[in-house]
């Protein structure tokens, strides 16, 4: 734990499991997020996530509803509610990422790529097969993002 590793080509950490909070929670912080980035559209069924910006600007999408959140900005994403996000303006955005209660934290841990290998798109159909073994259902990518 702790070790960084690339998931979904970003750098990402795990800083705290199940194992180490009593299965309360598993906190994860991603960085170099670069502009563009972005999640699938997806919805939990299990756990709560919720999304901590340290750095730079995401676009959220919660329930078919944009929002744009920066530096000190915190977002609740209740499990059942679709959700995504991507890196919005110019610069690389870092977060800590919190899933409620633990487990999840697993679904990262199992797609870990070695740090220093350069990023790579995913394997679409590996990466849909885990998210449904965490009952997680990936619905595609995000829905447009209506004009500011």
């Amino acid at each position: 734990m702790n070790t960084p590793f690339r998931y979904l080509g970003l750098p990402t950490r795990v800083l705290s499991t199940g194992e180490t909070t009593g299965g309360a929670f598993g906190l994860l912080e991603h960085w170099d997020m670069p502009p563009g980035w972005a999640t699938p559209y997806h919805t939990h069924h299990r756990e709560d996530e919720a999304f901590y910006i340290l750095e730079g600007e995401l676009a959220i999408v919660s329930d078919g509803k944009w929002s744009i959140a920066g530096p000190g900005s915190y977002v609740f994403a209740p499990r059942e509610i679709p959700h995504g996000f991507k890196v919005a303006g110019t610069v690389d955005a870092k977060m800590l990422v919190l899933c409620v209660p633990a487990g999840f934290e697993h679904f990262f841990l199992a797609q870990a790529v070695d740090i220093a290998l350069p990023p790579a798109p995913p394997d679409m159909a590996k990466l849909m097969e885990l998210a449904a073994s965490y009952h997680v259902d990936i619905h595609g990518p995000l829905p447009e993002q209506p004009e500011a």
